[in-house]
């Protein structure tokens, strides 16, 4: 049988109470019996600095998204590259044609999820014109998107830029 626990006695002399049988002692009870007996006011604990909260990302990417826009706004045309998050297929296609894109026509700039995407979705299209590829709602195994021939696409998309 282990040993009984000995009552701590503090400097002053004074013992702690102990706790009633079946009282928990939680850190916040430790901490509340700290501050009580400490020298601190009330008022010096009250001034005492918090955490800084966390600034919002979604923030920064809205800035960075408008940034964009404006500088696309330019004369240069835009295509948007649409992806599902759901699997990395989506993600490695959508890297291919955007890189195939950036090689094959000059002053073209190409947007990957530029707004959260929808669910089993790969899409190619122009800012606000016309539709490259429009695959929506597929489910696993997603046969339509990886059937696609990655090289005809990008080539097919850029006949129709230039």
């Amino acid at each position: 049988m282990a040993p009984r626990k000995r009552r701590v006695v503090e400097e002053e002399g004074k013992e702690k109470p102990k706790p009633k049988l079946g009282a928990r002692v939680t850190r916040s009870s430790t901490r509340r019996d700290a501050s009580i007996n400490s020298d601190k006011s009330v008022a010096e604990l009250q001034k005492t600095e918090l955490p800084k909260a966390k600034k919002a990302k979604k923030a920064e990417k809205d800035v960075e998204l408008k940034v964009v826009e404006e500088e696309v706004e330019e004369g240069t045309k835009t295509i948007v590259i649409e992806h599902c998050k759901q699997c990395n297929s989506f993600k490695t296609r959508a890297i291919q044609v955007k890189e195939g894109l950036e090689e094959g026509v000059t002053g073209i700039t190409v947007l990957v999820n530029p707004d959260k995407p929808r669910r089993g979705c790969f899409e190619i299209r122009e800012k606000g014109g016309e539709t490259f590829i429009s695959l929506l709602d597929m489910k696993r195994p997603f046969t339509p998107m990886k059937n696609l021939d990655m090289g005809e696409v990008i080539s097919g998309i850029i006949d129709k830029i230039k």
